[in-house]
């Protein structure tokens, strides 16, 4: 969602990322849940992504935390009514602090009771939460434990090393993250904002958990030159990940087991209408649960 509302948005970038889009452009999410529905997406994630207590108090006002929240659950909302589809809305608990940075991660009771006042803020307007996009096993953990108090379904996600995806950025083992999550709460487990090839080396790890696992990979060439407070516009897309290209690492996702795939930064609505048209042909049911 994030690098998809750059690319349609009028606006510079901002340490904001997404969030920004809610103050200036809201259309603009709305309109781009609605593309990505149409495409054959059967999730989508309320645009919260960069709405966190810290991120708010170091790049904007800790006052806009509600009215963001509010916002986006009604954008995401409002997409599924236009398109009168089966979709389910999913709540986003993301880094606190940076993604990629697994050594700014808060402590303990902080992370703990910052996600819960994000999950108390997105709770009713969702149908399950999704934990991404965490380079740390114990803010992961924090993040599920939260989640998992809403009474909905809980996914986490994590992101591993693009050279190892046997580990989290961290370097922790991601089989030992993994456990970890399923036992606070985790139904299903998952590894997003890698490089696909990083991805397909996770799933082989998630595949001997007994876990319902699954994958959504970015498109960048490298996250490296991301600073905390930072604009995307520093990052760069791979020219080699297309529509069917990006297809081609998913479908060997599903061949070792992911019942969950999507797409991340760079993954526009383009490769969502590829990855589900082969999905389809390839005998897959696409449903949202």
């Amino acid at each position: 969602m994030g690098q998809e509302l750059r690319r349609r948005s009028s606006r510079p970038a901002s340490p904001l990322w997404s969030s920004q889009v809610m103050l200036d452009e809201p259309q603009l999410v709305t309109a781009a849940h609605r593309d990505f529905i149409d495409a054959g997406a059967r999730v989508i994630t309320a645009n919260t992504y960069s709405a966190t207590p810290q991120r708010l108090m170091r790049d904007a006002e800790i006052g806009l935390f509600e009215s963001l929240h509010a916002a986006a659950l009604n954008a995401a909302a409002k997409a599924r009514e236009e398109s009168g589809q089966d979709v389910r809305i999913a709540g986003c608990l993301a880094p606190l602090v940076a993604s990629y940075r697994p050594e700014l991660a808060p402590d303990e009771a902080t992370c703990l009771r910052d996600y819960r006042r994000m999950v108390e803020a997105q709770a009713g307007g969702v149908d399950l939460f999704i934990c991404e996009t965490l380079s740390l096993a114990r803010e992961a953990r924090s993040a599920t434990v939260a989640a998992a108090e809403s009474d909905l379904p809980v996914w986490t996600s994590f992101t591993v090393d693009d050279a190892d995806g046997t580990r989290l950025r961290s370097g922790e083992p991601l089989a030992e993250a993994a456990r970890d999550v399923a036992a606070a709460g985790a139904e299903r487990v998952l590894v997003n904002c890698s490089v696909p090839e990083a991805v397909t080396t996770a799933m082989a790890v998630l595949a001997g958990l007994g876990v319902p696992f699954g994958g959504y990979a970015n498109g960048f060439t490298s996250v490296a030159a991301l600073q905390p407070g930072g604009t995307v516009d520093v990052l760069e897309a791979r020219t080699d990940l297309g529509p069917n290209a990006y297809a081609e690492h998913a479908l060997r996702w599903v061949e070792q087991g992911a019942t969950l795939v999507g797409g991340c930064c760079e993954v526009g609505p383009a490769h969502i209408a590829a990855l589900a048209e082969r999905l389809s042909s390839a005998g897959c049911r696409l449903v949202s649960s």
